[in-house]
């Protein structure tokens, strides 16, 4: 894959399917559109979705029923990640490789190399995609990743429980890392999580967030015109 045109984009489960029983076919619609018209550019792209809502409906049914550890309650959300996966592969289907990659370190043959356009989910217990994507990002050597979920920004406080919360447009992932904390849960919401951001750091690969379904403000993120949207790490 040529590095320098290859954009990596953690796509939010929650912006897929914002509530339990509802897709956001508009947006899907839109934001292929946008992926089509970019790769008749001449880029390629990985993109990754997270579990969102159906991941975290499922995680706190099952912990309703009996006593589930951690462990099971992020196979359930990295199966919700492969479910959106394959629903993207399937809208994607003649740009996108014919397999889900599953695991950021598999050996691929070299139908990943000729399509323009790599499906992934999430892998294991003990993180979100975000972290895998850092992993995808290290993998294909690229520096930057595109966060698209459903947050506009990072924040100096929760949004949700403070008003007076301020949006940042440039940060460190040291002083991210001290809002975000340094643990991992099932189903964590913030906009980069804690394990991928120590990971980030640790390889100077800078993160953009936006919120997707804004996409006019994602196009310009492709084209490197100034967007609306808070970047994490070497600034």
């Amino acid at each position: 894959m040529e590095n320098s045109k290859t954009i990596i984009v953690s796509l939010g489960g929650s912006i897929i399917c914002p509530s339990p029983g509802k897709i956001n076919f508009l947006f899907l619609k839109k934001f292929r559109n946008l992926i089509l018209r970019f790769i008749k550019k001449g880029c390629r792209f990985v993109i990754i979705p997270g579990g969102g809502k159906v991941c975290r409906l499922y995680q706190k049914a099952a912990t309703k029923i009996a006593k589930v550890s951690f462990e099971d309650q992020d196979w359930i959300g990295i199966h919700a990640t492969r479910l959106n996966a394959h629903l993207l592969r399937a809208i994607f289907r003649k740009e996108a490789c014919p397999v889900v990659l599953d695991n950021p370190f598999k050996e691929v043959g070299k139908e990943f190399l000729r399509k323009p356009i790599i499906i992934a989910s999430g892998w294991r217990p003990g993180c979100s995609t975000d972290f895998d994507s850092v992993l995808l990002a290290k993998r294909f050597k690229i520096k930057e990743i595109i966060n698209a979920g459903d947050v506009p920004f990072v924040y100096d406080k929760d949004p949700d429980k403070y008003k007076n919360a301020k949006f940042l447009k440039k940060i460190s992932w040291q002083d991210y890392r001290k809002i975000v904390g340094s643990r991992w849960s099932p189903g964590l919401s913030a906009p980069f999580d804690p394990i991928a951001a120590k990971e980030a750091q640790k390889l100077k690969i800078r993160t953009i967030i936006i919120l997707g379904t804004e996409i006019k403000n994602f196009e310009k993120v492709l084209l490197g015109k100034r967007f609306r949207g808070t970047i994490i790490g070497p600034l």
